[in-house]
């Protein structure tokens, strides 16, 4: 076979795989993210449902995917909102970036930061995009240590710990609370600028000196 057949082939499946994730986030949408059924997928792509082992060999092995796939986005959006903007902006930008992310996109969101699936952990490749993300959050935040606008303690294991919770704890009220809210109109997102002023203030830069 010429290598132009082995491209199409190669680009047939992965439009393929890409329609049983596509397909299984709208089930999860409205089954709930634990209850996507391989049955179900298979229905909706006119397949029957051994045919979807040919592109995963399980129900979790979709869920790896799906996880893959959110952490990849999120990460890129983070990115994208920090590039070409001044240092100091580019922190309050980053975490505006994930949580419109988040709030557009509910079910990856539950699968990237709630444990909903019994027995699921990514594979170390799905998580690598995580673990970037997580990387270039310390290097913000050491950006605004660097600036002399946070203290050193804010790159601890602590500060990242500190920082995850409370941003990632008014997303869960939002999420929880109004979930059909928008970025701009939930009630709780509108608190994520008072998260961040109780970062900066427990991470001063005069933190610990004697006044």
């Amino acid at each position: 076979m010429s290598t132009t057949g082995l491209d199409r082939r190669s680009k047939r499946r992965q439009q393929t795989i890409d329609e049983i994730l596509d397909i299984s986030i709208a089930l999860m949408e409205t089954e709930g993210v634990a209850a996507l059924s391989l049955s179900a997928v298979a229905r909706q792509l006119g397949l029957q449902p051994p045919s979807l082992y040919q592109y995963f060999p399980s129900k979790l092995a979709i869920y790896d995917a799906l996880f893959q796939r959110g952490a990849e986005q999120v990460r890129d959006a983070q990115r994208a909102a920090r590039a070409g903007v001044p240092i100091e902006q580019q922190l309050e930008l980053g975490i505006t970036a994930f949580s419109r992310w988040c709030m557009e996109n509910q079910v990856l969101t539950q699968l990237l930061f709630w444990r909903t699936i019994p027995g699921f952990e990514p594979s170390p490749e799905a998580f690598a995009p995580a673990v970037d993300g997580l990387t270039d959050l310390k290097s913000y935040l050491q950006q605004e240590v660097d600036g002399g606008r946070l203290h050193q303690e804010a790159v601890s294991d602590d500060g990242l710990a500190l920082f995850t919770s409370l941003t990632a704890g008014v997303l869960s009220q939002q999420l929880a609370n109004e979930p059909q809210a928008t970025f701009e109109r939930g009630r709780f997102m509108k608190l994520m600028p008072v998260v961040l002023d109780m970062f900066y203030q427990r991470y001063e830069p005069t933190r610990g000196k004697t006044k």
